[in-house]
């Protein structure tokens, strides 16, 4: 892999975030696949990518690996975490599980605000989508599922939907990159956000699975395909 010429990666201040934006863009890199799974994260490297002291590079790189984004081999030090389907599908079970309960809450109780911030999120993700702006897109997914959470309660369950949001966002990445899509995913959010807005609990849950069901088998396929 050749990581010196991703000259966009370095950071051109230094403010008192530094290492939040070194993650950040270390971050968005894993994500969206410029470093693929099995490359290793050299440090000199990376300094001279982000412009940033070894320190925080290292500092970046644990909170990478507290993520799941990264792991430390024995022999090649840090590398970038690899992404396997009984992984994934872990995830996917877990997903969901926490979505679907959490959708069918919220349809169960939706107020005018909670209807109003859905179909916003659901705007700015569908405009998103239609310029191909990844960050923005999983920016939007986030604040949907975080809407559909709050206002549902359950607020614990969505501390773990966060703690995984890094590999969710990875997996994401993986199947919006494909064609083979039966439904887009603003198109089922959009079915999610219309069943909590009708107060359909079951049709909200249901939404959910489908959604899930689509994006797993795709990922599966993918994954399966690439061992």
């Amino acid at each position: 892999m050749e990581q010196t010429q991703d000259s966009d990666l370095r950071i051109d201040h230094s403010p008192a975030t530094l290492r939040q934006l070194a993650v950040e863009r270390l971050r968005q890199a894993i994500i969206v696949g410029r470093f693929n799974g099995g490359d290793r994260l050299v440090e000199r490297t990376l300094c001279e990518q982000l412009g940033v002291s070894r320190s925080v590079v290292r500092e970046a790189i644990r909170y990478l690996e507290a993520e799941g984004l990264v792991e430390t081999l024995a022999r090649s030090g840090p590398v970038v975490a690899r992404l396997d389907w009984p992984r994934a599908r872990q995830i996917y079970d877990i997903r969901r599980l926490l979505e679907a309960d959490a959708a069918a809450a919220c349809a169960r109780k939706p107020d005018d605000a909670t209807k109003a911030r859905l179909n916003a999120a659901l705007r700015d993700l569908q405009a998103a989508f239609d310029a191909a702006a990844p960050q923005d897109l999983y920016a939007a997914t986030t604040v949907f599922y975080e809407v559909i959470f709050r206002a549902a309660g359950h607020d614990i369950a969505w501390e773990i939907v966060q703690r995984l949001n890094s590999r969710i966002s990875r997996l994401r990445a993986l199947t919006l990159a494909t064609t083979n899509r039966r439904v887009s995913g603003p198109a089922h959010m959009a079915r999610i956000a219309a069943a909590i807005c009708a107060n359909d609990a079951e049709g909200a849950a249901d939404a959910v699975r489908a959604h899930l069901g689509d994006a797993a088998e795709i990922a599966r396929s993918l994954l399966e395909d690439a061992r």
